[in-house]
């Protein structure tokens, strides 16, 4: 397994994306930075990581051969390998918040941002990056946001958790089985099940309750005028 380690990046997932482009990778080529200046995530959202304290890595997944449209599938698998390697911790009360977020007790503490690679409508490749709150204790202006060591009170190794992901991530690509990763998915779902708060892209609040997925990623919100489906650019979860 190729694995490319460096001090410090704008993003690893645009490091990869140039290496990609110019030379041949192996399958599961990974980068990992100790600090990354411009690490984003969903909707371009910006990720701060103080030096030498967290997980960043963005890993090459090859011969994937899916369709354009079914890009959520590999928002899935990813997700559930994150959220299984964080289990092993023994980390409380973690879930995946749609689309590709982890929490831990209602609070962030791993982000997922993914980019493919595709010839017409089909993806052959996807570029993977992984951010996990791992031994940072100070989120100044993220109220939201949470570490596995504010959780466990102890330092983590992050090599170790690094090959622990890598693993889970391996198992969760040879998963077949469609029905079954959208059950897995589906299960870790947070809120799922329960009457919440969400607001749209007029900035209208509403209440609703989630469903579950579509096969394209798609959310299914029961509301009181009946179910909704929503995609990503149209609806917030407010938590």
């Amino acid at each position: 397994m190729q694995l490319i380690k460096l001090d410090a990046t704008d993003s690893t997932n645009q490091y990869l994306s140039d290496l990609y482009s110019n030379i041949l990778l192996e399958d599961f080529a990974i980068v990992v930075a100790d600090y990354q200046t411009d690490g984003r995530g969903q909707h371009g959202n910006r990720w701060y990581s103080e030096k030498g304290k967290n997980l960043i890595m963005s890993v090459l997944k090859k011969k994937i051969k899916i369709n354009l449209d079914r890009q959520f599938n590999i928002n899935m698998r990813v997700s559930l390998a994150v959220l299984s390697a964080l289990k092993t911790y023994k980390i409380p009360d973690l879930s995946i918040k749609w689309p590709n977020d982890i929490l831990s007790c209602n609070f962030k503490i791993a982000g997922i941002l993914i980019q493919v690679i595709a010839q017409k409508n089909q993806i052959k490749s996807s570029i993977i990056g992984i951010g996990i709150n791992v031994n940072q204790v100070n989120f100044e202006n993220l109220p939201k946001a949470i570490s596995m060591k504010n959780v466990l009170e102890k330092k983590i190794d992050l090599q170790k958790l690094r090959l622990k992901v890598t693993e889970q991530l391996k198992y969760f690509f040879k998963l077949s089985d469609q029905k079954v990763l959208m059950s897995l998915y589906e299960k870790e779902l947070y809120k799922k099940g329960k009457i919440s708060n969400f607001i749209d892209n007029h900035g209208i609040s509403f209440d609703g309750t989630i469903q579950g997925i579509t096969l394209t990623g798609k959310i299914k919100i029961k509301t009181l005028s009946g179910l909704k489906i929503y995609d990503l650019k149209s609806i917030k979860l407010d938590y």
